[in-house]
């Protein structure tokens, strides 16, 4: 007889008891059920009125999924009415959208957001609870922040019409004041989001490390305390040997321990699982994910997540199917729509620019122009994931452009790419994929990636 555990090895129930479903990790949709996935939601007005450019082809794809997922990445309120301020504190820009966003986004086809990330916490605690309460009232699920740790790591739920989807969402990447907090005694819980904390250790090759370990053994204030062959701690950073040189990171056990039960009881109470990363690391110059995310990807799956989707690094990283289910490791940017205005003195400070003589536009020009001028930041996929007898059978990629070319204003608005752009578009998603082993085939200008029932790939 099959016995149900927790990783803890504690008993969940028998088949056969009244609660004998309550481990189980199965999906439970109705035949047809899809979710649409896309990046970041970077978009500071409302769109769907005016006749953007192939815009309407976009939405039209958004509008025809059971859920349609997107990463948050701007605050919405009023800054005539706002009673909070830009924190010192921030993402590299505050990003700032108006009120009548919320109900745009609904209109779109939106129903489910994401929102830890860089971001969350731009303009403070305020902007989060009035970001909050837009997404509340036009009835858009988001998940990711709240006033303590408990609520920012929950799952929430949206219902659909062939089952119940939950949805995680956790950053990695964040300002360290945005992290949330639980009560301890008689400390009151801390608003902020929900995080996975990453330590990060910088690998060199062998004769390197001597180097800094020399560096370090002269500085003033320096004590052994015990020698370790193979790494050096400088100035507040871990470096390790090794034959590479590059990034490494270890999660938090604490971090991962929660988000693997938030996962586990977000499915017990759902038939689909969303789990979202929003992770910079270990760089937007970098085409693969940073080397802990796979494993953790996987692991999240395991626990009953149905799909992993990555976002941060405002670029497309490569496609995994594991079990059946997709791990998108990174989808880029769905807008790049930064008219948000105003932003806050320090950001002022950061491009040598002075609110007195320089525009908002003019700062945050400067602030793309410091990583952000390739076109590839402006080239992304809608993704379409079909499930049939509870399997993803069909996942279809349409290739997407911003408008890399267009002046400021008009930029960032995202319409279909075709010919040599779609096809370049794909076979770089197809180039970051293959080390997964996904097979991704081009027909007519859209990616597909198909799988037979019941199998893994």
């Amino acid at each position: 007889m099959e016995e149900f555990t927790h990783e803890n090895g504690s008993r969940l129930g028998q088949p056969g008891d009244s609660y004998d479903t309550v481990g189980s990790i199965a999906t439970n949709v109705a035949d047809g059920f899809t979710m649409v996935a896309v990046g970041d939601l970077i978009v500071s007005r409302a769109l769907t009125n005016y006749q953007h450019t192939g815009f309407g082809d976009i939405v039209k794809i958004l509008r025809d999924a059971d859920v349609t997922f997107g990463n948050l990445e701007v605050n919405i309120f009023d800054i005539r009415s706002f009673n909070g301020s830009p924190q010192a504190e921030y993402g590299g820009a505050y990003h700032l959208s108006l009120p009548e966003v919320g109900p745009d986004l609904k209109e779109m086809g939106f129903n489910i957001v994401g929102r830890a990330n860089n971001h969350s916490l731009d303009w403070g605690v305020e902007g989060m609870r009035e970001t909050s309460r837009v997404l509340d009232q036009n009835g858009i699920i988001h998940a990711g922040v709240g006033e303590n740790l408990a609520q920012a790591g929950a799952a929430r739920f949206l219902e659909t019409a062939r089952g119940r989807v939950a949805m995680l969402s956790f950053a990695t990447t964040f300002a360290p004041m945005a992290r949330a907090g639980d009560p301890a005694g008689e400390a009151p819980g801390r608003p902020g989001l929900n995080a996975l904390r990453l330590a990060q250790n910088i690998i060199v090759p062998p004769d390197l490390l001597e180097s800094l370990r020399s560096v370090r053994d002269v500085l003033p204030g320096y004590r052994v305390v015990g020698r370790n062959p193979d790494q050096v701690v400088l100035a507040g950073v871990t470096f390790k040997a090794g034959d590479t040189a590059g990034y490494s990171y270890e999660a938090d056990p604490r971090d991962v321990a929660d988000i693997l039960r938030n996962v586990r009881r977000g499915k017990q109470f759902s038939d689909f699982c969303i789990v979202t990363n929003h992770a910079h690391e270990p760089g937007g110059w970098c085409e693969e994910p940073a080397d802990y995310e796979q494993s953790f990807a996987r692991r999240l799956i395991d626990a009953g997540a149905d799909a992993y989707v990555g976002h941060g690094p405002h670029r497309l990283r490569g496609i995994e199917i594991y079990k059946g289910r997709p791990i998108f490791y990174s989808l880029g940017n769905f807008f790049e729509d930064d008219l948000g205005t105003p932003s806050g003195a320090d950001m002022f400070d950061e491009y040598a620019k002075d609110p007195r003589v320089d525009t908002d536009a003019e700062v945050k020009v400067a602030e793309m122009a410091s990583g952000f001028t390739d076109p590839i930041f402006y080239e992304s996929i809608v993704t379409v994931s079909r499930f049939e007898q509870n399997q993803l059978t069909e996942l279809l990629l349409y290739p997407i452009e911003l408008g890399h070319s267009k002046r400021f204003a008009d930029r960032g608005i995202p319409h279909l790419a075709t010919g040599s752009q779609a096809r370049g578009i794909l076979e770089r998603l197809q180039k970051h994929s293959e080390p997964f082993g996904t097979k991704i085939t081009i027909e007519h200008s859209i990616g597909m990636i198909r799988l037979k029932p019941g199998s893994s790939r």
